[in-house]
């Protein structure tokens, strides 16, 4: 394989670059190409400048090529066909600004028409800008940052759990999923047929819940598990003794979130008289880190969110079923983020959102 051209930037041609990284209308294309040209007179391989910005290799190559071959120039857009370009930077800078402000008319967000109506362009233009820029007004994620005073120490300590647990000891997320319902449809399912899709009604019948605590031991990925009434630290410790039935003689790294019920005077009291077991908590906000949160998920989809259930038993009787089913063919979850990765990423995030002070 060919050896990828070096490249080396006059000041001036590297000038020009960063100030394409710092304009605020620059298009993500032409932001890439910089990027791309920057790493690569660093000594970025194309391989490291890939990853890093999430392109393909070939994507990478061309763009290398193309300033070897034509410098400034060949990172510009190919003439198009067609009408050409009626706006220029000024305008998709204000286009931009003005998406970014919040609107007079008391609306969280601008649409395309409103958009267009108060700079005077065209809703056709003003979507190309946002296209082009990857501004979707219309969108919102949800999102919360741990803000747990112990946060690097417990994301050491659960991730090392995962990626090299204790010799002669056995690993498991335990957690409880609540106020499961046993919900009846007021028609029966429609089973699928060729060309349609199974169907419900969209009405149902309440016929009360459980709450079902689960262990995932993740050196094989079979579960444990028993369903309450409630969700307390009685039945908590109901569950505890049942694990260590299940597991006797051998050391027990559990693995918690922060609910209240996993840290009470009779919890405590509990784990004095059961020096076997030991607790790792996951930051708070950030329950994710559970893997028996994966499994409830799939509980979820296979089992609980399509289900028929008359009643509580019934509900109960086919959580049961699907565990034994599921810890016949069970294989490991396996966490491949390091400790270091999960804290580099939360760092940036929360710099970018401005939460770091």
């Amino acid at each position: 394989m060919a050896r990828a051209a070096a490249i080396e930037l006059s000041e001036g041609e590297e000038r020009v670059l960063r100030a394409v990284l710092r304009r605020p209308s620059v298009s993500q294309q032409q932001a890439l190409r910089a990027r791309i040209v920057l790493r690569a007179a660093e000594g970025a391989t194309n391989t490291q400048i890939a990853a890093e910005a999430g392109v393909s290799l070939p994507t990478v190559g061309l763009w290398r090529r193309s300033f070897c071959e034509r410098r400034l120039a060949g990172l510009a857009d190919a003439p198009r066909s067609g009408r050409p370009r009626m706006i220029d930077d000024d305008e998709v800078g204000r286009v931009l600004a003005k998406t970014l402000e919040t609107p007079p008319d008391g609306s969280t967000h601008w649409s395309v028409r409103r958009l267009a109506a108060a700079t005077g362009l065209s809703p056709t233009t003003v979507h190309r800008i946002w296209r082009e820029h990857k501004l979707k007004p219309h969108q919102v994620r949800s999102f919360k940052f741990s803000r747990d005073p112990q946060l690097a120490e417990k994301i050491v300590d659960v991730v090392g759990l995962y990626m090299a647990p204790p010799k002669g000891a056995l690993v498991l997320c335990v957690d409880e999923k609540t106020q499961i319902q046993a919900l009846d449809r007021t028609q029966p399912t429609l089973p699928m047929k060729p060309g349609k899709a199974a169907r419900t009604t969209h009405d149902y019948k309440r016929n009360g819940t459980t709450s079902l605590y689960a262990a995932l031991e993740i050196a094989t990925g079979e579960v444990t598990g028993a369903c309450y009434p409630q969700h307390r630290h009685q039945e908590f410790l109901a569950f505890l003794n049942q694990l260590i039935r299940a597991y006797p003689r051998r050391a027990l790294h559990v693995v918690l979130d922060n609910s209240s019920t996993h840290s009470t005077p009779e919890v405590k009291a509990w784990l004095q008289r059961h020096q076997r077991v030991h607790f790792h908590f996951t930051p708070t906000s950030a329950s994710w880190m559970n893997m028996v949160e994966i499994w409830f998920s799939i509980l979820t989809k296979q089992q609980v969110r399509r289900g028929v259930y008359h009643d509580v038993p019934e509900l109960i009787a086919a959580i049961e079923a699907f565990i034994e089913g599921y810890n016949e063919r069970a294989q490991p979850f396996v966490w491949t983020k390091t400790a270091e990765d999960i804290l580099i990423k939360a760092t940036k995030q929360q710099a970018t959102s401005g939460t770091l002070h």
